[in-house]
């Protein structure tokens, strides 16, 4: 495996894999890898020749009082553990090699990105499609790997692809699970050890919204009773909505979501569940 630090070594190796037929599949991440991530990079190397991942915490993402600062980084840690997943090239850039010169050109994210995370973050996913842009770009992915964890940032993320012909196809990936049923999350570290038990009871709580909506009933107020009720986080969001439009007018499929705020982390989950109750992500 190979680390690339600069946009010029990634473009010359990109142009030699694609001289030589290599097909390519791009897994972008923040880095502190989780096995999340790592799921990714597997599923990647089955269906790609060659495998990038990218290592940026990308400043066009966070907010003024958002954690941006103490994001956790560690890329010897996370090289050792990309390797051993079967990741060809990391690539890491710095601030300064992927934001050169101000941008004069800005994204912004339609009704997607007015609900649920979006709604009290207001120019994140903006910053999100400014990165992946420039990701798919100088990657030239065939296919690029993202988790259904953070399913808001997904669905944008396909309808970007979709809107502006992206020459690549997005693959989704599974949400990732403690043993005790807690997403998987860099963020997770943040938790104290008394939140650490608590954390679980989110994805408690949606298991219980899930068997209310199979059941015909609202699932909103069960869900907060039950956070308020296991948990000390202060609760961001329940909502449930039409999955990928993020609308209110529930077709195909139903996004039941959560973000709870705990001291030092902002915890995100959900369950995709068709209208015939059938769960389609964990």
């Amino acid at each position: 495996m190979r680390t690339i630090e600069t946009v010029q070594e990634l473009n010359d190796w990109v142009e030699e894999m694609k001289k030589s037929g290599q097909t390519i599949g791009l897994v972008p991440t923040m880095g502190f890898l989780h096995e999340g991530h790592l799921s990714l990079v597997k599923k990647a190397k089955q269906e790609n020749d060659k495998v990038v991942m990218s290592i940026f915490v990308n400043p066009a993402q966070f907010g003024p009082n958002e954690d941006f600062d103490r994001y956790p980084r560690n890329l010897e840690r996370d090289q050792q553990l990309a390797e051993e997943a079967g990741t060809d090239i990391i690539f890491a850039p710095s601030v300064e090699e992927m934001y050169p010169r101000e941008s004069q050109i800005a994204f912004t994210v339609g009704a997607q990105a007015d609900v649920l995370c979006g709604a009290t973050r207001p120019g994140h996913f903006n910053g999100v499609l400014k990165v992946v842009t420039k990701l798919f770009h100088l990657s030239q992915a065939d296919l690029a790997y993202f988790g259904q964890k953070d399913a808001q940032q997904l669905a944008i993320i396909e309808s970007l692809v979709e809107d502006y012909n992206f020459p690549l196809e997005i693959r989704r990936g599974e949400t990732v699970r403690e043993a005790d049923g807690l997403a998987k999350s860099s963020r997770n570290v943040y938790l104290s050890d008394t939140e650490r038990q608590e954390a679980p009871y989110l994805n408690k709580a949606l298991q219980l919204g899930k068997q209310a909506v199979l059941a015909g009933k609202e699932p909103i107020t069960l869900m907060v009773d039950y956070i308020n009720e296991h948990t000390s986080g202060k609760i961001d969001y329940v909502e449930m909505l039409d999955y990928p439009s993020l609308t209110t007018d529930i077709k195909n499929e139903a996004i039941l979501a959560l973000a709870v705020q705990f001291e030092k982390a902002r915890l995100i989950d959900n369950v995709i569940i068709n209208l015939k109750g059938e769960l389609t992500n964990a």
